[in-house]
């Protein structure tokens, strides 16, 4: 009698493969991200390709909108030299609830620190 041969796992969903590309991105720890805090940031066009492209990062609705558009855009290399890990763990309750399902869950899994206190119970 041959050996059993365990199945082979089909294919991927949309949703992991977007899981995938996001969590492929992400730095190796929130330390690593190091943007600035304060002032006015100007994103290359391979993040911003469309409409707005400098935000005021004193100002909390740009910030978020800044932000929002960095974790659905960009790139490792973007990520850690434009977000703050600070700012990023402050906004994350609101934050996480205006990206992108597979990016959210990416960087949660990623980062169990930024898992909102009443999901983690």
């Amino acid at each position: 009698m041959a050996p059993a041969v365990p199945p082979t796992p089909g294919p991927l969903s949309a949703a992991e493969i977007l899981r995938a590309r996001y969590a492929a991105r992400l730095p190796g720890e929130l330390r690593e991200l190091a943007g600035p805090r304060h002032g006015r940031v100007t994103l290359p066009l391979h993040i911003a390709w469309s409409g707005l492209r400098t935000w005021d990062l004193d100002r909390p609705r740009a910030r978020m909108s800044l932000y929002r558009t960095l974790l659905a855009e960009g790139q490792r290399d973007d990520l850690t030299a434009y977000l703050d890990a600070g700012l990023l763990t402050d906004q994350w309750p609101v934050l996480r609830t205006l990206i992108p399902r597979a990016a959210r869950d990416a960087w949660e899994a990623a980062f169990p620190e930024l898992v909102p206190a009443v999901a983690a119970a």
